[in-house]
């Protein structure tokens, strides 16, 4: 039932444009408030948009991600391992019970 050749590997690319896709929806939320609040004959694109909620959720990612971590590059095997180590933790793999 849960075994490993059923589970999928989520590459970094998918795992952040799930994290662009969160920050966008929460700019989309921030823009249609604006547009509720402001006259619409007067209001800029500048004054609507504002991309610290996409800059937001990929800091997040990238600082307290499981997945994410420094990369040692003072020794260059060191370095070469750490590119191609594989985690089967994190979001939608296995959990440290199993």
């Amino acid at each position: 039932i849960d075994h490993l050749g059923n589970r999928r590997i989520r590459r970094v690319g998918e795992l952040l444009q799930n994290q662009f896709r969160i920050g966008l929806s929460r700019m989309e939320r921030v823009v249609r408030e604006r547009m509720s609040i402001q006259d619409p004959s007067t209001v800029t694109p500048q004054q609507l948009i504002n991309i610290r909620p996409i800059v937001a959720s990929i800091e997040q990612f990238f600082g307290s991600s499981q997945l994410s971590q420094f990369m040692d590059q003072h020794n260059p095997l060191g370095e070469l391992t750490h590119k191609r180590r594989m985690s089967a933790l994190g979001p939608g793999g296995l959990t440290r019970d199993r």
